[in-house]
């Protein structure tokens, strides 16, 4: 991501605006799962272009993904509800049915929805 930011904007490493505690900040959010790969690519651009801490950039945009599990599971109950053909293709054996429902709940969620957490839940769900 840097050295390809860096050479667009015809800069040397030395001349890159983002420190190296910053971009341990931003390597944390994702790792924690506080923000996903995706919204990650989207913190470091703006942390490029404005110089900002990742931090501050996920709260101004309102970027911190939904791991809290309740939420999530009345969103895939609600994904479910709506998805009878997925599911029932699902049930059936076609497992990547399970992407059309995993869509919905991120749908749903506005993208926010913790990815991983929202295929195991549906996974379970799945399989009562």
């Amino acid at each position: 991501m840097c050295s390809g930011a860096l050479a667009a904007a015809e800069k040397t490493i030395v001349d890159c605006p983002i420190s190296a505690h910053s971009l341990d900040e931003l390597v944390n959010l994702i790792d924690e799962g506080k923000i996903n790969s995706k919204q990650g690519k989207e913190v470091f651009a703006e942390m490029f272009a404005t110089g900002q801490t990742a931090g501050a950039i996920v709260k101004e945009k309102g970027l911190e993904q939904v791991s809290d599990t309740g939420a999530i599971e009345a969103l895939c109950d609600q994904a479910i509800a709506a998805s009878a053909k997925a599911v029932a293709e699902y049930k059936a054996g076609k497992a990547q049915a399970i992407n059309s429902i995993k869509g919905q709940v991120m749908k749903l969620s506005q993208g926010k929805a913790n990815p991983q957490l929202v295929g195991e839940i549906l996974a379970r769900k799945l399989a009562e």
